[in-house]
């Protein structure tokens, strides 16, 4: 018959992805004619408990490379950028995410520019990232135990005894003599 422990550890209780898409605006000391380039940078977040779901706070710094005055100059203009998203991360075996609750935050897909407006001295941008969230938890696991019988053989003094006692002294006496 097999009996059974639970073991309490820490495991992933609840892990969840999230992709979205923000507009930004930059207003430009000139007016830009064309825009050159746009990238993402020092993106950092932290994700905390807020009353059962993920809250994420971040921000991540974004420079515009533009020319202008009939394309003859160009120039960068940098703006930091913070953001919020609410994730609620779906929890598995009925557990709660609660203060003892780790919360691991990734960036999946690292913000990136996917859309680029000139409006005026205004540079309207989309930006798009995703991110991943795991809980880590206190969980249980049931595992199957089998009998605690030890598997080792018991040697008893006697029995190294009674060997003894069966050796033959003139065992080499006697097979001499024979030959």
């Amino acid at each position: 018959m097999a009996n059974f422990r639970e073991i309490v550890t820490k495991a992933v209780i609840g892990k969840a992805k999230k992709t979205s898409g923000n507009k930004f605006t930059i207003e430009t000391e000139e007016r830009p004619n064309t825009v050159l380039g746009c990238w993402v940078i020092n993106n950092t977040f932290n994700g905390s408990n807020n009353n059962g779901a993920v809250l994420i706070e971040g921000a991540f710094d974004v420079n515009v490379w533009y020319s202008y005055d009939n394309d003859t100059k160009t120039a960068v203009s940098t703006k930091r950028f913070t953001y919020t998203d609410k994730m609620n991360v779906p929890l598995k075996n009925d557990t709660v995410l609660d203060n003892n609750s780790e919360i691991i935050v990734r960036s999946l897909k690292q913000p990136t520019v996917t859309n680029v407006d000139v409006n005026g001295s205004v540079v309207e941008l989309t930006i798009e990232k995703e991110l991943g969230v795991e809980i880590v938890g206190n969980t249980k696991v049931k595992i199957s135990v089998e009998d605690l019988d030890d598997d080792y053989v018991e040697l008893v003094d006697d029995d190294l005894d009674k060997e003894i006692d069966d050796i033959k002294e003139d065992y080499l006496e006697t097979e001499v003599v024979d030959q």
